[in-house]
């Protein structure tokens, strides 16, 4: 009996991994449209697809991005600048693409502020939730979206999953990209640090005594998965990307980073009180908990 289940799981694992190499035809008329390719993700994904000959729109932020990846890549490549969190910006920009776009990767996020909530304004949990959710929305196309395993980045995982379910009608394919912890620009451990202060400082006197002086030392040490081996692979995200791109059968989700694979996925299938618990007990503890 084992026998046979073995036959039949490599089956599987041989299908899926014959019908997954099948790749869009035509590529190199294609036109991916990217935001975010100031640094990171969107950077090396621009560079990446621009390499192997697609038509790439990458979207910036500033001017001085755009120029940096101008100088970086072949004369395919165009470059937009791109506010997502302005509607206004957004129209402009799907105006440019909207007789020449194909494929969509909603890139743009940002990480910061991070810190624990109560640490946290109202204006800092509405400038990452402009960003990471509320500037996907305006998406259309054969759509790569960006999540992780953050409050807001799930506000994309549901969006994700009605965009693909109602776009399926129409031919369009919806994949989301679940990430772990990477090094970015934006996530540099001195970065992190830095902003871990700056929410401490800018924290009540009320919820500093909650904490305690000690708490935020003890926060940034147990930032250890800053200083994994994977976390400056960027190409382990961009791969996903390309492959949900130019996959004649992508993937709905892709997990990006051995975290992701082998922590967060796994945890997301745990019953919550023992993921509470594991957490409970690995998290540096306030000076006032109970």
């Amino acid at each position: 009996m084992w026998l046979y289940l073995a036959v039949l799981l490599g089956l599987y694992y041989f299908l899926r991994w014959y019908r997954e190499r099948q790749v869009v035809s035509h590529l190199r008329d294609k036109f991916i449209f990217i935001t975010g390719c100031d640094s990171g993700f969107g950077n090396q994904l621009a560079r990446q697809l621009d390499l192997k000959g697609l038509r790439v729109l990458a979207a910036c932020l500033t001017e001085q991005g755009a120029e940096q990846l101008r100088n970086q890549t072949s004369d395919r490549l165009q470059t937009v600048i791109l506010d997502v969190t302005k509607t206004e910006s957004v129209a402009a920009a799907t105006e440019w693409v909207k007789e020449r776009l194909w494929g969509l990767v909603n890139n743009a996020g940002i990480c910061t502020p991070m810190a624990p909530n109560q640490w946290l304004t109202k204006q800092d949990f509405v400038k990452i939730l402009e960003v990471n959710l509320l500037g996907v929305i305006d998406a259309r196309g054969r759509v790569v979206n960006v999540s992780s395993y953050s409050m807001s980045k799930y506000g994309v995982e549901a969006f994700s999953d009605s965009l693909r379910r109602e776009l399926s009608y129409f031919g369009v394919k919806v994949a989301v990209i679940e990430l772990g912890y990477f090094l970015t620009d934006l996530t540099q451990e001195e970065v992190y640090h830095e902003n871990l202060q700056t929410s401490w400082d800018h924290a009540s006197p009320e919820i500093q005594e909650l904490y305690g002086d000690n708490f935020l030392a003890d926060f940034i040490k147990a930032s250890d998965f800053l200083k994994a081996p994977w976390a400056r692979n960027l190409s382990l995200v961009t791969n996903c990307m390309e492959h949900a791109l130019t996959a004649c059968h992508p993937r709905s989700r892709y997990s990006a980073g051995w975290d992701a694979k082998f922590l967060y996925l796994p945890m997301s299938y745990l019953p919550s009180f023992l993921v509470d618990l594991m957490i409970y007990w690995n998290y540096p503890q306030p000076a006032k908990a109970l």
